[in-house]
């Protein structure tokens, strides 16, 4: 576990039409339980279609409405390029592995942290 308000999700197969719903409600529960910050392990999505987007998309708003984040984590090279050229990629960060989008939500966390100690010594 990452922290007590993030979580990896790990995406298997191709995210279309048929499959999207599963991984929609999935996305739909941690944000009910308090995970505001969600990593996508997309190592495993060989082929993703417009409703998978969608997905991406509306879990990236759903979020951002709780001061979160969506990270996406190792997608294949015709994932990536859709993403980039759809402008998903523009929305979340993306990075080459799980590890590293989990430090970076880390480093994300201490920098928060760290400003609000700092925020709280000035006063």
């Amino acid at each position: 576990m990452i922290s007590s308000d993030a979580a990896i999700i790990t995406v298997c197969g191709e995210l279309d039409i048929d499959t999207g719903l599963v991984l929609q409600h999935q996305l739909a529960g941690q944000v009910v339980h308090g995970r505001r910050h969600l990593v996508l392990d997309l190592r495993e999505v060989p082929f993703m279609d417009s409703s998978g987007l969608s997905i991406i998309v509306r879990a990236v708003n759903e979020v951002r409405n709780v001061d979160g984040s969506v990270s996406l984590a190792a997608p294949s090279e015709l994932v990536r390029r859709l993403l980039d050229l759809t402008g998903v990629s523009m929305s979340c960060r993306i990075f080459g592995s799980t590890d590293a989008a989990c430090e970076a939500l880390l480093g994300q966390d201490r920098e928060t942290v760290n400003t609000a100690a700092g925020d709280a010594a000035a006063q």
